[in-house]
C-alpha cells in the first residue's frame, strides 16, 4: 500500500524529524505533539481509519522512509537489526552511535576482539570528507567499513583498499552483503587515542601497564600520560583501548524482536531496559489528535 503513495522531499525530510534524539525526548516527557503535528498535516486519512495508537503511527512512517527515504537514520537502524545485534548477540561486543574520533563522527562503532569503525554513505550522500574521515579512523581502529548503496559501488571501491565495503540494495532479501573485508590494522597512533580516551581511562592504562601512576597534576597529566604511552607497544596499546571502550558503553538495550524501528535511537541515547519501557508505555497510548 505504501508504495502506491507518492511522498515529495519535503514530507519525507519531515517524516524523517520523528527518528531524532529531541523527538525522542521529548515524548520522553509526554510531549507528543510532534506526532499529533505530523498526523494533521499528512495523514488525517489515515487517522480516520486506523484510530489505533502512537506506535502503531509510527511504525507505520517507518514503513514508508523504509522504502522512499534511505536516510542516515534507516541505513543505521536496519544495518543494528540485520547485522550488528546478532554480532552482539554471539560475543562479548559494545557498541556506539556517533563516535568522535579527531574532527570525525564515526557513525557506528563495535567493540569485540578488535575494533571496528562503519562509515554510512546514503544515496543522498556525498564522498566530499571520506578522505578525511577514513584518515581519522585509520588512527585508532583496526578495521574500517564503508557502508554504501550498491549502485555506488563503482565510486567507493577505489578508495583505501585495506577498508571493507558493505553494500546495501532494499529491494533485496539480504539487504546487506560484505562486497570486500577489512584488513586488520593494530597500529595505533597513540596522539590520536590520547583524544579518545577519557581522563580516568589514559589514567588506568598507565597505571595498569607501568604497574602505577607518577605524581600528577591536574595541569600536567594530559602530557605526562601521553608521553608514557606513547612507549606501550602497539598491540598492547591496542588491546587497553578496546578494554577501556567496552567499559566505557555502560548499559543500552536492543532488541531483535519488539520495536525494532527504534534500535538506533535506543543506542544513540544509550537507553537501558527500563526507560525503553518507559518510552513505548507513552507510545502505546491512544491517538489524541
Amino acid at each position: 500500500m505504501n508504495s502506491k503513495r507518492t511522498y515529495n522531499s519535503d514530507q519525507l525530510r519531515d517524516y524523517s524529524s520523528l527518528f531524532s534524539r529531541n523527538s525522542v525526548k521529548e515524548w520522553m516527557s509526554g510531549d507528543l505533539s510532534s506526532i499529533d503535528y505530523k498526523i494533521d498535516r499528512y495523514d488525517k486519512n489515515w487517522y480516520s481509519k486506523n484510530k489505533n495508537r502512537y506506535i502503531d503511527y509510527l511504525k507505520f512512517v517507518y514503513g514508508i522512509l523504509d522504502i522512499h527515504y534511505q536516510n542516515e537514520y534507516i541505513i543505521k537502524n536496519s544495518f543494528l537489526n540485520d547485522w550488528l545485534i546478532k554480532e552482539v548477540g554471539e560475543s562479548n561486543s559494545e557498541l556506539y552511535s556517533e563516535f568522535r574520533v579527531g574532527t570525525a563522527i564515526a557513525d557506528l562503532v563495535m567493540f569485540n576482539g578488535t575494533s571496528k569503525a562503519f562509515e554510512i554513505k546514503t544515496e543522498l550522500d556525498t564522498d566530499k570528507r571520506l578522505n578525511s574521515q577514513l584518515e581519522e579512523y585509520r588512527k585508532v581502529f583496526n578495521q574500517i567499513y564503508l557502508i554504501v548503496p550498491s549502485s555506488k559501488i563503482k565510486q567507493y571501491e577505489t578508495y583505501d583498499t585495506n577498508v571493507g565495503i558493505i553494500c546495501y540494495d532494499n529491494k533485496t532479501p539480504e539487504r546487506f552483503s560484505r562486497f570486500r573485508p577489512a584488513a586488520n590494522n593494530k597500529i595505533i597512533d597513540s596522539k590520536a587515542l590520547m583524544n579518545v580516551l577519557h581522563t580516568n581511562e589514559y589514567k588506568e592504562i598507565v597505571a595498569h601497564y607501568y604497574g602505577e601512576l607518577p605524581t600528577l597534576t591536574s595541569f600536567n597529566q594530559f602530557e605526562v600520560c601521553s608521553e608514557l604511552i606513547s612507549h606501550i607497544p602497539k598491540d598492547e596499546l591496542n588491546q587497553f583501548f578496546i578494554n577501556q571502550m567496552k567499559k566505557r558503553a555502560g548499559t543500552y538495550k536492543l532488541s531483535s524482536r519488539y520495536f525494532v524501528e527504534f534500535n538506533q535511537i535506543s543506542l544513540a541515547l544509550k537507553m537501558n531496559d527500563k526507560n525503553r519501557k518507559k518510552l513505548f508505555s507513552v507510545l502505546k497510548a491512544p491517538l489524541n489528535v
